[in-house]
């Protein structure tokens, strides 16, 4: 009771220091978060020149591109792609309003009919689109299908917004072009040449020892050229992957396994409360039953010539006696042991034609209205007219097959190969000869079939194979988390590449990694490094483990890089080489002093070469390649004059010009014009919206939700 009493005393003091401690907490929380968060931050995936574009709906066009792509794009790829048009959109919705660019009526009409052209809906019998079809469709659409009306009203707000760029595109495109001067000067370029003789010091000769660059050169040149390496915010990372794979033990037990199944075995029966002798590989009568029963992988019914065969053990395999057995084997993941069932010699190639008779009921024919005995009757009636005479066969493919794909080729089924077709008509094909023709029963209906051609029939084998996939067992998969989770702590107390190199562990680096990347080199699509590299709490040093389909990868966050000017040791792949030409070609043209081109050639261990006929739109020299610098301050010499040393691409050039060719003028050059004003339009929409993209303000909150 004291303290009870004692606590209702203090209890205006005990309420200030839990209110205290609860800010404190949410204080954190905020700090950690990197402020308050508004429902605009929430809720707002990005921001173009001012315009909100809400995470919602966002999100709704990610899954509807997704649904559409099924399995060929993942999160990020479709979320880049909707973007890119988001971004289109209200990129030049802004534009146009801008510039009170409308859309009329006739110009709406004419987007609708390119987009409709080939909808046989809406064209005529004359196959050109017909406007009354249209109108009849939505007038129908009203009716009967509110949504779909919706549908169609926002179809028609998207071609109206396409009508609209499509002006907006005319009008800029109709102000690109080329003057009669623009055309002389092209023509020139094109035409103008020059004929020479040069030697090239190649930057080889200078050995890379004698150059050394210091990153004070290479922060200096990023600041020179500033455009050139603006980059966005970057995560480095180094990490080690530890791959889920079976062991020595687990292939092992996989090997004894499959040695088990080749002879028979007795197992216990609870329902016949006795024991059942089951036959084993070698002695097995239904190879499929055994196969789909014991495999990992499904049986192969089929004929295959040794080309087919895993080459690795293709001329074991394909030597095999009938009734012989060959493995355990290792073969691209899976332990397996083959059979071979059956020896054939058949054609590798087949040309065959067929007339599809289909009936009632069956999913890809639902027009069809004769029964399954009457397609038979007409199959069984077709065979026999065409056997009395086989020039019919075509006619009648036209006149009756359900194939409409080929029935006006005369059911043609062109070359394939075993395996190609239904199982029915592949044995049909394989085990009759050319000429051949009779009925064949699948799950499409009845088929009247023609060899046409055989190729020249050679050996083919059948094999059965039961296989296992090599898996980590649950023993190797605790041990591999074991020693993750090991080197996890260790990675994170000391030095990682350390404690790395002690395990034997290959440690792997990834720079500039952007927020909005997906892939990590060597492991492939692992979005939750990325976030996690980006996140703001994060410090570099910091260590992670990440569970991945194939196992574990444990990285290390190296260096947060901000947005701006790269830093001299992200950019140095790219700035060394560049300053490493620029120091050897000074101390080669140190080393040259002579105009005599016999002389330097002599001196540097080269020789003279001639080019004949080059031009400033073709700026290649034989022997050296492409060299524009060079060939550009060829064009300012005369006539007999040698130029002074010319740092180019590959080297450094003395060069003497012989000749130069000038081409008459032309009377007009309005044809030029013409052809060069066509070239300039081309892309302009693609340019125009770089343009527009680079000058607009972007704010992209996308990594905060992806």
């Amino acid at each position: 009771m004291a303290v009870l009493n004692k606590i209702r005393q203090r209890s205006v003091f005990l309420i200030i220091i839990i209110a205290l401690a609860l800010f404190s907490f949410v204080l954190a929380d905020v700090i950690r978060n990197g402020g308050f968060s508004s429902q605009k931050d929430q809720n707002t995936i990005a921001t173009i020149n001012g315009e909100d574009i809400d995470r919602e709906g966002f999100a709704r066009q990610v899954e509807a591109y997704q649904r559409n792509m099924g399995a060929n794009a993942s999160t990020t790829q479709a979320v880049s792609q909707v973007w890119e048009q988001t971004l289109r959109e209200t990129i030049l919705q802004e534009e146009l309003e801008k510039l009170g660019i409308r859309a009329e009526k006739a110009q709406i009409r004419e987007v609708m009919k390119t987009q409709m052209a080939n909808n046989p809906a809406f064209t005529n019998q004359a196959g050109m689109f017909d406007e009354n079809r249209l109108r009849e469709y939505v007038a129908n659409l009203k009716a009967s299908s509110p949504q779909a009306y919706q549908q169609w009203l926002q179809m028609e707000d998207n071609m109206g917004n396409m009508a609209r760029q499509n002006t907006y595109f005319n009008m800029v495109t109709a102000g690109v072009g080329a003057t009669l001067t623009e055309a002389e000067q092209a023509y020139k370029l094109e035409n103008n040449s020059v004929d020479l003789k040069y030697v090239q010091i190649p930057y080889s000769s200078v050995s890379d020892d004698e150059v050394d660059v210091s990153k004070d050169e290479i922060r200096s040149y990023i600041k020179d050229h500033a455009s050139e390496f603006e980059t966005e915010a970057s995560r480095n990372i180094r990490y080690v992957y530890f791959e889920e794979t079976a062991s020595k033990e687990d292939i092992k037990a996989t090997e004894d396994e499959l040695n088990s199944m080749k002879d028979s075995r007795v197992e216990f029966n609870a329902v016949t409360n006795a024991n059942d002798t089951l036959p084993g590989f070698n002695n097995t009568e239904d190879y499929e039953d055994f196969v789909e029963s014991n495999s990992d992988l499904p049986y192969e019914g089929r004929f295959k010539f040794k080309n087919e065969l895993p080459s690795e053990f293709a001329e074991e395999l394909f030597s095999l006696n009938e009734g012989e057995t060959f493995g355990p084997y290792k073969d691209q993941g899976y332990y397996k042991i083959s059979k071979l069932v059956e020896t054939k010699k058949i054609p590798d190639s087949i040309k065959a034609s067929h007339i599809l008779v289909a009936y009632k009921g069956q999913q890809f024919a639902p027009d069809v209205t004769r029964t399954k005995e009457e397609a038979r009757n007409l199959a069984d009636s077709l065979l026999n007219v065409i056997k009395a005479d086989k020039s019919k066969f075509d006619e009648l493919a036209a006149e009756f097959s359900s194939d409409r794909s080929n029935s006006e080729e005369g059911g043609d089924l062109g070359y394939f190969g075993p395996g190609m077709m239904v199982a029915e008509v592949d044995n049909f094909v394989l085990n009759n000869n050319e000429g051949d023709i009779d009925v064949v029963e699948t799950d499409f209906g009845y088929h009247v079939v023609k060899i046409k051609e055989q190729s020249e029939k050679q050996k083919a084998v059948k094999i059965a194979t039961i296989a296992r996939e090599l898996e980590a067992s649950e023993t190797s998969r605790n041990n591999l988390f074991n020693k993750t989770t090991k080197f996890e702590i260790a990675a994170k107390d000391g030095d990682f590449n350390e404690i790395a190199k002690e395990g034997n562990y290959q440690v792997r680096t990834v720079k500039e990694m952007k927020a909005l990347d997906e892939n990590i080199p060597g492991v492939g699509a692992q979005r939750r490094i990325v976030q996690w590299a980006f996140e703001d709490g994060v410090k570099t040093g910091d260590v992670k483990r990440f569970d991945i389909p194939s196992g574990y990868v444990v990285a290390q966050l190296t260096a947060k890089n901000k947005a701006g000017l790269s830093t001299a040791e992200n950019a140095s792949s790219k700035v060394i080489p560049i300053l490493t030409k620029q120091k050897k070609a000074e101390i080669i043209k140190k080393k040259i002093n002579s105009n005599d081109l016999q002389k330097i050639a002599s001196e540097n261990n080269t020789m003279v070469q001639s080019a004949n006929a080059v031009t400033l739109a073709s700026p290649t020299l034989p022997g050296a390649g492409r060299e524009p610098e060079v060939v550009g301050s060829v064009f300012a010499l005369e006539a007999g004059a040698v130029s002074k040393p010319i740092a180019g691409e590959k080297g450094v050039y003395v060069v003497e010009l012989e000749n130069k060719n000038e081409v008459p003028e032309m009377n007009s050059y309005k044809g030029i014009a013409e052809q060069e004003t066509v070239k300039r339009r081309q892309n302009v929409s693609q340019r125009l919206f770089s343009a527009l993209r680079e000058k607009a303000e972007i704010e992209d909150n996308r990594a905060r939700f992806y």
